[in-house]
């Protein structure tokens, strides 16, 4: 019996150090997606007055023109997703920023014709303490 829980301490103690692990900011200090197989496509999600602002970068996290690319994301619970409205510009993509604590689901393609490249981003909003950033975009676990 100490066994086990000596077991579930050092487990829920493990997943609580490592909660950030795996999250990198881009030059703007958003939350970086992998966008591609082999990481030469990345957006960069940043949030400003209520809506997520979407840029892609190539591999050197340097912006990349916007032409052909889509993106499709969608929100909300499994029972009751919501596809969120996409605006195109220039600079990237614009969408409304969910309620806090849901997944979003991005979808993005090349151009019309090519195969969707999918990453989830949790948009918790509670702040980490370390760092006093939002959770969803926090890499204070990476510096650790």
């Amino acid at each position: 019996m100490k066994l086990r829980t000596i077991a579930l301490a050092i487990s829920l103690f493990t997943g609580t150090a490592i909660a950030h692990e795996g999250i990198e900011l881009g030059p703007n200090q958003g939350r970086i997606l992998e966008l591609s197989d082999n990481e030469t496509m990345h957006a960069e999600v940043t949030e400003k007055d209520g809506k997520l602002h979407v840029a892609l970068l190539d591999k050197d996290l340097k912006p990349v023109v916007i032409a052909a690319q889509e993106i499709t994301a969608t929100a909300g619970t499994r029972e009751a997703p919501e596809k969120l409205a996409i605006e195109k510009s220039d600079k990237g993509f614009v969408m409304p920023a969910p309620p806090a604590g849901q997944w979003i689901i991005v979808q993005y393609k090349e151009s019309a014709e090519a195969k969707a490249v999918i990453a989830r981003l949790h948009y918790n909003t509670k702040n980490c303490e370390p760092c006093k950033q939002p959770e969803w975009r926090c890499a204070c676990g990476d510096k650790e």
